[in-house]
């Protein structure tokens, strides 16, 4: 854990003891050890907040990945090509035929 952390607890911890004995209404102190308790949580929370990647490293790893799939699959669009052109290759004598037919 960090120390910033660590010696927040203990304050944190300290003022809410605090509070309770000096604070005669129980809904103040309370209130007060809440409110603590959620800037703690924040402080926590934000503790990593500068160590994340940046938007261009993520998108320069999106891509990489993108192009490993595409290069996966070369092989699969090579075979849809070839199907594709021996599609069109038995349809030119019927389109030749009959030039209303547009499928």
């Amino acid at each position: 854990m960090n120390r910033r952390l660590v010696l927040a607890v203990l304050v944190w911890a300290a003022v809410s003891v605090v509070a309770f004995l000096a604070i005669p209404d129980v809904l103040v102190s309370a209130g007060l050890v809440i409110f603590g308790a959620v800037l703690l949580l924040v402080l926590a929370m934000a503790r990593d907040w500068d160590e994340h990647s940046t938007f261009e490293e993520r998108e320069v790893l999106r891509a990489r990945r993108r192009k490993e799939r595409w290069e996966r699959s070369a092989d699969a669009r090579a075979r849809d090509r070839e199907r594709w052109e021996a599609h069109q290759a038995r349809r030119a004598p019927q389109a030749a035929d009959d030039p209303q037919r547009r499928r």
